[in-house]
């Protein structure tokens, strides 16, 4: 189990969606202090402007996940004047959705550069003072795409099973530095990333309302994955059970299955996805 009281958590994505609604939750839940990450600056301050009335110490940190630099020297002078940080929990996150044939190189390196290579810095920096301290916990935000891949989400998935892996091998090797490493798997949640995207077909979307109080069911019950939502659960056991058939239900539901115009030369398709 995870205890909140006296704890200091920091948040990466937390200006907005998930991680705004896990930042607001754990101040609700009389954790001592919040270190929040993003890039938005007013919206940051924004947020720390709401947090202020819970009695919850707030730390902004605007710096971009893909300059190492700025990460690293912002964690070191936030690690040297909050003193240590006890959860780790990386919500942020960017998705594009394209037909893979049609995708933008640009947009691909940003998804990731941000969800996987921005994680990766920032949980390194901060796991080799968990470990120095011997306690810590880390949690990834993946998605119900890093169990159940999606047309039109080919990067995005990519990114999101490679987190699994990641929180997966991490959990074994920091294990004996007594840190817990969790994954958090929501299914498709109402935030402004997402109402980018075109949904597919009987996905119901849920709040970031509801995924930040099964983050912290599951802090509290130390569960290695947090799989959120009765959509994602249905949808791992029909991959299990039945993985074709769930292919099936994919490329129907996919909202972009059906509207695809034909390539008509390599070359066109080389210039599109630059």
């Amino acid at each position: 189990m995870v205890q909140l009281q006296g704890k200091t958590a920091l948040i990466t994505g937390a200006s907005r969606g998930i991680g705004k609604a896990i930042a607001l939750l754990l101040a609700q839940q009389g954790i001592q202090q919040l270190i929040l990450v993003a890039r938005d600056r007013q919206k940051l301050a924004e947020l720390a402007q709401e947090i202020e009335g819970t009695g919850t110490k707030v730390t902004t940190l605007a710096i971009n996940l893909a300059n190492p630099v700025e990460v690293n020297i912002a964690i070191a002078q936030a690690w040297r004047d909050r003193g240590p940080i006890d959860i780790l929990i990386n919500c942020a996150g960017v998705a594009h959705q394209a037909p893979f044939l049609r995708s933008q190189f640009p947009k691909v390196q940003e998804e990731i550069q941000t969800n996987l290579l921005g994680m990766y810095t920032i949980t390194r920096l901060i796991a080799k003072r968990m470990a120095a301290q011997r306690s810590g916990t880390i949690v990834n935000v993946s998605s119900l795409m890093g169990k159940v891949a999606a047309p039109t989400m080919a990067t995005y998935s990519a990114t999101k099973f490679a987190i699994i892996g990641f929180t997966q091998a991490l959990r074994s090797e920091l294990a004996d530095y007594n840190i817990r490493v969790m994954a958090l798997l929501p299914t498709l949640t109402d935030t402004d990333m997402a109402r980018n995207l075109q949904v597919f077909r009987w996905v119901v979307p849920m709040t970031p309302e509801q995924v930040a109080k099964a983050l912290v069911a599951g802090l509290h019950k130390d569960n290695p994955e947090i799989l959120v939502g009765w959509q994602s659960h249905l949808a791992v056991w029909c991959k299990r059970l039945a993985p074709r058939l769930l292919e099936k239900i994919l490329k129907v539901a996919s909202p972009l299955s059906s509207k695809q115009k034909p390539l008509t030369t390599f070359s066109q398709a080389g210039a599109g996805s630059q």
